[in-house]
């Protein structure tokens, strides 16, 4: 496991809200779709993770390397705690599977120990949270289309970091950046928007020291699980994220390849988990 950073202190939290009931966790059933890879446990709880679109393993033809996933067909029954142990590991299909596990037994947490200084928002989107307001900048991490096109609705300033323009439609290369110039853009947003799928490169710790301690800080994305706690210390205000409902059919369609479009309101749920304790100055020098 990680010894540092925003995933292991989730790790830690997770452990100290389960005790030692944590090892006798199993997981049920995990599928790494095509978009995105879940895992169920015994508890009752599932949990969800964005598939790493750009990985190796398509290099070859049915590649017999052990090191790029975890043995198919010897997860189910596993201990989760033992899969949190992937976390840690180069290969994104590893980490993706470890989050997904991390991110259940979160959900696992939250049905036995709200946290008391977060406001847990069923059905809602993270981008209405964020109530951005006219003359705000905001800063998007990533190309996330949903929130591009309520910006370019709302005619809002923005700029967004994203690895290539050619993910960028023509009228939004003006407002692109390369993801390198993080450091000369994240400081000038009001409001910063970062996908959770910057936990899965193991980004976000960076990119959130770069926010002025005054902006509003939003992560979302179905990668973000209910443990706020390590998040809140970073100065994150807003999270977004997913709440499985149905864990089993949620799996059937992530095992037939299928995205938010087939899960949302069927299988799983928007939420959004709001600050509500003062922001700590310090939070992100820490």
């Amino acid at each position: 496991m990680p010894q540092d950073g925003i995933l292991a202190d989730i790790i830690a939290d997770v452990a100290a809200t389960l005790g030692t009931g944590l090892a006798d966790i199993a997981v049920t059933r995990a599928v790494v779709g095509l978009y995105f890879t879940g895992v169920a446990l015994d508890t009752g709880s599932a949990g969800v993770c964005v598939t790493p679109a750009k990985t190796a393993i398509h290099a070859t033809c049915c590649p017999t390397a052990d090191d790029t996933v975890v043995a198919p067909g010897t997860l189910r029954g596993r201990r989760a705690v033992d899969l949190l142990d992937e976390i840690a590991s180069p290969h994104p299909l590893r980490r993706a599977l470890a989050i997904a596990t991390l991110n259940a037994l979160a959900e696992t947490c939250w049905q036995r120990r709200p946290h008391p200084d977060v406001l847990l928002r069923p059905d809602m989107d993270a981008f209405d949270a964020a109530a951005i307001a006219p003359g705000e900048h905001v800063v998007l991490v990533g190309a996330f289309v949903p929130f591009l096109r309520a910006l370019k609705r709302m005619r809002q300033d923005y700029t967004v970091l994203e690895l290539s323009a050619d993910m960028l439609k023509p009228e939004e290369l003006p407002h692109f950046r390369p993801a390198a110039a993080a450091a000369e853009v994240i400081p000038h947003g009001d409001v910063v928007l970062l996908t959770g799928s910057t936990l899965l490169n193991d980004t976000l710790e960076d990119l959130l020291l770069l926010a002025r301690p005054e902006a509003r800080v939003v992560v979302v994305g179905p990668t973000v699980g209910l443990m706020p706690e390590a998040f809140l210390r970073r100065g994150v205000d807003i999270l977004g994220g997913v709440r499985i409902t149905a864990p089993e059919t949620f799996l059937d369609v992530l095992a037939e390849g299928g995205s938010g479009h087939h899960f949302f309101g069927r299988s799983a749920s928007r939420m959004v988990m709001l600050r509500q304790s003062p922001k700590q100055a310090t939070a992100r020098a820490a």
